[in-house]
Order: structure tokens, then C-alpha cells, then sequence
């Protein structure tokens, strides 16, 4: 078996599975705050009950991604040392930074949310969690300014002494154009794909309680601000994806031209929304199009060229080469695998608005303090919590096998990047490990997370509301409040 092709599917199993936590975990932090905040303003119980039961499910979500996301790093070091040799001058500002400043703000603080109960005043204590979901947007700022990197270098020099990428402008990397596109997108698909596990989650509940009760009441309230939430964020995403589109197709015209499996340049281009053809994606059979909508996506106009893939097949060849032994480039016609792109940017936008419409219909079916009971609209919305989720998925396969055969595009290939002295077995052994590890977690993470949602959000009574903070509480341990 090759090295290389072991290395990239453990790292793609392995990041695939961690990103799944990770937007939950940036939007459930801002809606848990946006309860909390609510409970503050109104002092209404019903907000700080789904205040806890949220912040539960949130704590239980963000314990295992951060395990899962150890990994990550773990693996440059072992299977993709070259890799991280030539690009570590450059990953090492903006990733430290990343776990200096990120990480600790989100651990400090959420440690600070969890013990503070009746320990610190309420503008404090939801001021705490606010800075959390700001760690959490730090963090995802600075990792993605280093995937923004890989896609568009930029703010560096070769050094051809030492064969590595060298930064020379920080704030070049910081504002990458890419990155400046990718941040808001990564975001608002945070935000409804959160937005979306709440709704789901509300209206598994709001089903089972009597109609007009007070557990009704909370449990429609959430699954109406879920909805809003999963339809406004939603809209946002298609917004600042199409530009995007726009900055993928001026600094990667290759990945826009796989998007659609466009082989001949065209002048205006169509949009596939359905297509069959060969195995290998270069014969089309059938298709539904929708006319010039692709030149739009690519070049904001409905009559822009779009270059198709044998075209930039020959400019790469020409710029970067067919030597396989010049420095960090390889032989090879630099065309990504076509079916993969093709139906990851599909299902991606497909996924996307699919969860918007369901949660459009949840937004019109509980209009005026009604409870829907209807089988098909409860099936629809069990699904719509896996819908945003596995689009941001697709979304990542997409972008990163858009992006081959380059690791960092234009510089270094996938193939001059896994680690030269780890064997075919070693990866595979470590790769049965991690994946049966991370299998293991997964049955952890929904056990807990099933365990309690069943539980529900628990009753306070008055006695139990937190208070403010006074001096007689000075000497008062710190609790676990969960």
C-alpha cells in the first residue's frame, strides 16, 4: 500500500470528524450567552433553564472536540513532516497565537462560567461565556488564516537554502483575501448549523408537552429562535459564499472549473444541477443546467468566461512544470478528482438549503403559539440538525480536494509532503488506531449527549434562582454547577 495515500485518509478521517464539533461548538456558545443575556434582561426562569440545558450539551460537545482536535497537530509531525518543515516559518506566528491566546481565553473563561454560579454577578458571569464564543472565533481566525495560506500564499519568501517558506508580512497572511472570505463563510455556517441542533433537540420536546403548558411555552421558544437563527445565518452563508466563488475562481480557477466538471473553456457557462456521466466525469450523459449561472459564481456577470479544466491543465503544466524532480512541484496534469468536487459542492449548497427551508416551514408551523404535530414536518426536522452539519463537511472535502494536487498551491504538492521515513504498516497501524479511538468517542459523545436531551431542562424553583454576589460570599467555595 502507498504511504501517501493511507497518510490522507487517516488525515481526512480525522479532520472530517473533529470539524463536526467544531461549529457546534462556536454557534451553541453564542446562543447559550444569547439565553443567558435573555435570563439577565427579563429575568424570566424559562431562559436560564435552557440556559443550562444548552451550556450542558455545549460543555459535553466542546470536551470532545478539543480531544479530537489534539490529533490534529499530532499528525503533522508523524505523517507529514516535509510538510511541515516547509511551511512551519510561516504556520508557527498564527498557530501559537491560536493556542496562546484562543485556547486559553476559551478555557479560562469557560472554567470561570462553570464554577461561577452565584460566585460572580450575573453581567460577569454571562460575560464569561461571551469571551468563550470570542475564543472560539479567535481560534477558528487563526486556523483558518493558515488553511487561507495553503490555498493563496502569500506574505512569504523561498529560501532555497533551506528549503522552506519564510514569513516576511503578517498581516499579509492575516488578511489573505481568501481568508477574508472564508472566515465569515466558516462563521455563519457556525451559527446555523448550532442554530439548527437546537431546533431539533426544542421540537423533540415541545412535541411531548401538553399545548399552552409552561414547558411548552420554553420549548417553542427555543426551536423559534433556532429557526431564525438557522434561516438568517443561512442567508448569510449563500451571501459570502458567492464571494467566495469569486475570490476561488481568481486565485484557483482549477478548483471552480472541477466544481462543475467544466473540461472545455466557456463563454457564457452553465451550472449543472444534476449531471450523470462517466465514471471518471469527463463524458456527460445527462444534465439539468441552469444557463450562465455559472459564469455569475465565477465572475459576477452572466456572460464572464469560465476556463475550463484541459486549458489551466496546460497554463499549470507550462508554469509549474512535469519534472517529478524539480523542487516542490511534480509531473502530473494538476486536476483534482472530478466526481469528488463535483458532488461535494452539490450536496454542500443542496444540504445548506434544504435546512433553510425546513426551518422556513418549522418558522411558519409555530406561528401564533401553535404546535405542529404532523409526521412528515417532525421527520424534517429530526434530519435538520445532520443537514448543516454534514453540508459544512462536504464544504471542507470540497475545498480540500479542490485544492490537489497541491498541499500549498503552486509550491508543494500532497505528494512531497508526507513524512519520508514512515513506513506503509506504521501508518496503517496508526491509522486503525485513531479511527477506532475516534469511533470509540463517538459513542461516548452520543450517549452523553441522548442521556441528556431526555433529561430535559430541569425545573428551578425560586430558592434555587442564582443571586448577585455579596460580601458575605467571600469565603464561599467554588461549585460545579453541573
Amino acid at each position: 500500500m502507498d504511504p501517501l495515500d493511507i497518510a490522507r485518509w487517516q488525515f481526512a478521517i480525522t479532520t472530517v470528524y473533529h470539524f463536526m464539533f467544531v461549529p457546534i461548538s462556536i454557534g451553541l456558545s453564542a446562543m447559550v450567552a444569547g439565553y443567558e443575556t435573555a435570563w439577565l434582561r427579563t429575568r424570566n426562569p424559562m431562559y436560564l433553564r435552557l440556559t443550562k440545558f444548552f451550556g450542558k450539551l455545549f460543555l459535553i460537545n466542546f470536551a470532545i472536540g478539543v480531544v479530537t482536535g489534539i490529533v490534529q497537530e499530532f499528525q503533522f509531525g508523524m505523517n507529514w513532516s516535509d510538510y511541515s518543515r516547509f511551511v512551519g516559518d510561516v504556520f508557527g506566528a498564527p498557530l501559537a497565537i491560536e493556542g496562546l491566546l484562543a485556547f486559553f481565553l476559551e478555557s479560562t473563561f469557560l472554567g470561570l462560567w462553570i464554577f461561577g454560579w452565584d460566585r460572580l454577578s450575573g453581567k460577569l458571569h454571562v460575560t464569561c461565556m461571551w469571551l468563550v464564543h470570542l475564543g472560539t472565533l479567535f481560534s477558528a481566525y487563526f486556523i483558518l488564516a493558515a488553511n487561507s495560506w495553503m490555498q493563496n500564499p502569500v506574505g512569504f519568501l523561498f529560501n532555497p537554502d533551506t528549503g522552506r517558506a519564510e514569513m516576511t508580512d503578517f498581516a499579509a497572511i492575516m488578511f489573505n483575501k481568501v481568508q477574508l472570505v472564508t472566515f465569515p463563510h466558516v462563521l455563519l455556517a457556525a451559527y446555523m448549523t448550532a442554530a439548527a441542533f437546537v431546533v431539533g433537540i426544542a421540537f423533540w420536546h415541545l412535541r411531548r408537552q401538553p399545548p399552552g403548558s409552561e414547558d411548552a411555552t420554553m420549548w417553542r421558544k427555543a426551536v423559534r429562535t433556532g429557526a431564525a437563527l438557522t434561516l438568517v445565518s443561512g442567508l448569510g452563508v449563500v451571501i459570502v459564499g458567492d464571494f467566495q466563488g469569486k475570490v476561488m475562481t481568481e486565485v484557483q480557477p482549477m478548483k471552480m472549473a472541477a466544481a462543475e466538471a467544466l473540461y472545455e473553456t466557456e463563454e457564457p457557462a452553465s451550472f449543472s444541477v444534476f449531471t450523470i456521466g462517466t465514471p471518471d466525469g469527463k463524458e456527460e450523459k445527462f444534465a439539468i443546467t441552469i444557463p450562465n449561472l455559472l459564469s455569475f459564481l465565477a465572475t459576477g456577470t452572466f456572460d464572464g468566461e469560465v476556463k475550463g479544466i484541459n486549458e489551466l491543465r496546460e497554463q499549470y503544466q507550462e508554469t509549474y512544470g512535469e519534472d517529478p524532480g524539480a523542487a516542490y512541484y511534480s509531473a502530473g496534469d494538476y486536476t483534482p478528482n472530478i466526481p469528488i468536487t463535483y458532488w461535494t459542492f452539490r450536496f454542500m449548497m443542496g444540504l445548506g438549503f434544504a435546512a433553510m427551508a425546513v426551518a422556513a416551514w418549522v418558522l411558519w408551523a409555530t406561528r401564533r403559539s401553535r404546535s405542529p404535530q404532523g409526521r412528515l414536518l417532525f421527520t424534517a426536522v429530526t434530519l435538520l440538525p445532520f443537514m448543516p452539519l454534514f453540508a459544512n463537511s462536504m464544504g471542507w472535502i470540497f475545498t480540500e480536494m479542490g485544492r490537489q494536487p497541491w498541499a500549498v498551491f503552486g509550491l508543494m504538492t500532497t505528494a512531497r509532503s508526507v513524512s519520508p521515513g514512515v513506513s506503509a504498516t506504521e501508518m496503517l497501524i496508526s491509522l486503525i488506531t485513531l479511527t477506532s479511538v475516534y469511533g470509540l468517542l463517538a459513542v461516548i459523545e452520543v450517549r452523553l449527549l441522548l442521556s441528556a436531551i431526555r433529561h430535559g431542562a430541569d425545573p428551578i424553583a425560586e430558592d434555587e434562582l442564582p443571586r448577585v454576589r455579596t460580601d458575605d460570599d467571600a469565603d464561599k467555595p467554588f461549585a460545579f454547577a453541573y
